[in-house]
């Protein structure tokens, strides 16, 4: 595994990064006490404020490519101080890659919901799945197309979708489709096309539901999330719940990032089934 990412530093409520030629300056709530570095911080790119939005000089401000483990991803500063990419969820592609190697048939369908730009769907097209991958942003789509071509992945089996994540499992629900996967990162809030709203705490238990609806008997999930309050302890019980496994067969734990003097800045949880594969 590699990725041109290193969390250098964390403290005073904010979290300085490397994302290959760059290094950003972002506010983060979890970020907390002392700054190991900070003379550090003064060589920083770009800045994020979340009342002024990104400083730093114009060409700092382009677009720029990442790779993460021979992906080709594209980072630009948006308005919701992000740049395209997790780096916690790096740690996640391995196990996506056996899941999808581990499958007896050719080129498994994989589901993927609140796909972003699209770092676990290459992943796994790249193993060899057929991946349908759904988000609700038209631009973010296009986006993780992009990534797909730059990746040199583009003719491989993806199924671009621009929906509402609940809206389109359950049309998937009806039609009688099923998946040998499924992978899904919901937000916390969220407004779908049409402006449907997405509250994690309400809505994660019934997608859930649905998607254990679609999956097959052997099939593979993994659920993130950012959210603060729903710990990896709570993401295992949806799980299992909605899939009907024990809790003993659901992996789960923290998505975290180190510095390089061992301090961890905890990101969200992880809760993932293998399934048969």
């Amino acid at each position: 595994m590699s990725a041109d990412h290193a969390l250098l530093d964390i403290g005073g409520g904010a979290r300085l990064e490397q994302f290959a030629d760059r290094v950003t300056d972002r506010p983060h709530p979890a970020a907390l006490g002392a700054r190991a570095e900070p003379a550090a911080w003064t060589r920083a790119d770009l800045r994020y404020d979340r009342d002024g939005g990104w400083t730093g000089a114009a060409s700092a401000r382009t677009p720029w490519p990442m790779t993460i483990d021979r992906l080709t991803i594209e980072l630009r500063p948006t308005d919701a101080g992000q740049v395209g990419v997790f780096p916690e969820h790096i740690a996640m592609l391995p196990w996506l890659r056996a899941r999808v190697a581990g499958r007896a048939v050719v080129a498994p369908a994989v589901l993927h919901l609140f796909a972003y730009t699209g770092l676990a769907t290459l992943a796994m097209v790249e193993a060899g799945a057929a991946v349908t991958h759904v988000d609700a942003s038209r631009p973010t789509v296009a986006w993780a197309r992009h990534n797909a071509l730059s990746s040199g992945l583009g003719d491989r089996p993806v199924r671009w979708i621009v929906d509402d994540a609940a809206a389109f499992t359950a049309r998937e629900v009806r039609r009688g489709h099923r998946y040998a996967g499924v992978v899904l990162d919901p937000p916390s809030y969220g407004h779908g096309p049409g402006s449907s709203a997405w509250r994690i705490e309400e809505d994660l238990a019934g997608l859930l539901a649905a998607c254990a609806r679609l999956i097959d008997a052997d099939g593979f999930a993994l659920l993130t999330a950012h959210t603060v309050g729903l710990e990896a302890d709570r993401l295992a019980r949806h799980l299992a719940t909605a899939l009907g496994r024990p809790t003993s067969a659901i992996d789960a734990g923290e998505l975290a990032l180190t510095t390089p003097d061992g301090r961890r800045l905890g990101l969200g949880a992880f809760a993932r089934t293998a399934g048969g594969a």
